[in-house]
């Protein structure tokens, strides 16, 4: 096959486009472990769960916006609940408790979707409005993959306005420094750390909505991108936003260029990428080290 520079920027573009989801995906996750040091394994189970509700939602209404819109708040309401009755009582006991937790949490949210939606899943597909390509100048592109780097861009520029420029921002990024101070001042810290771990499990959820046209929905769908969105985290360095963002597009790049010159190892290509990164700076891009101690 000849590699043209028009095959290698459309290449290049679907590679970000992938790397969007992986971004979002990694963005709730540091969410979480960044300001309340816990390691969430059912991450991708509630990425699961938002596919499966959004799809179930556009079946009710034929609308993707409306159920883009209400599927983060009901897995957001699930990750309060999460929180507030099984992760909190676990606080103060170390970083095993949760993550062995949420670990069998995951499972519990993958045999419940087996119940309600069956074995098999549910059938996807593009949103009429988003079918279709668009000619980028250098080829054409699927629009819904466009789309995925715009309402990336979207949810990461909402979230760093709220978390810098909102008095609430201040006192979550303040919790996460000093909890204990913020209890003195008067602040009611345990209402934060619900907040925070509902934020992200709610953004968990948007990229399973956004995710659903572009894969198959199944209850194992969660177990595989739990994984790559851990590489991306270790990458971007564990409970950093803007390293989830950066390594996330930098997973998906690799992945799609890797998939143009030798398919068969672009699986592979990301867990390299990661060994690589770790080798050469072991807290990650943008971690901070002994943050994990």
């Amino acid at each position: 096959m000849d590699i043209t520079p028009s095959l290698l920027a459309l290449q290049l573009v679907t590679g970000i486009a992938l790397g969007a989801i992986y971004a979002l995906l990694a963005l709730g996750l540091s969410l979480i472990f960044g300001m309340l040091t816990v390691v969430n394994f059912a991450h991708g189970a509630f990425f699961m769960v938002g596919a499966f509700i959004g799809l179930y939602f556009m079946g009710l209404t034929g609308n993707f916006w409306f159920s883009l819109v209400l599927t983060p708040l009901v897995v957001g309401a699930i990750g309060l609940v999460t929180e507030r009755f099984l992760v909190r009582p676990l606080y103060g006991r170390g970083i095993d408790y949760p993550l062995l937790l949420t670990f069998g949490l995951s499972w519990v949210l993958i045999e419940a979707m087996r119940i309600l939606f069956g074995i098999e899943g549910m059938p996807s597909s593009t949103p009429p409005a988003l079918r279709g390509a668009v000619d980028l100048g250098i080829g054409f592109f699927p629009k819904y993959r466009l789309f995925l780097i715009v309402a990336t861009a979207v949810v990461v520029l909402a979230l760093w306005l709220f978390l810098e420029k909102t008095r609430y921002g201040l006192i979550v990024r303040a919790g996460s420094r000093d909890g204990d101070i913020c209890s003195v001042l008067g602040i009611d810290i345990a209402r934060v750390w619900l907040a925070v771990f509902g934020i992200g499990c709610a953004i968990a959820g948007l990229s399973g909505v956004l995710a659903a046209p572009t894969r198959a929905v199944n209850p194992e769908m969660g177990i595989h991108v739990l994984a790559e969105s851990f590489v991306v985290t270790v990458v971007g360095g564990m409970g950093s936003l803007v390293g989830a963002v950066v390594a996330g597009l930098l997973v998906g790049v690799v992945f799609a260029m890797t998939s143009l010159f030798a398919p068969d190892l672009a699986e592979l290509s990301i867990f390299v990428l990661m060994a690589v990164v770790l080798l050469l700076r072991p807290q990650g891009l943008f971690g901070k080290a002994g943050l994990m101690g």
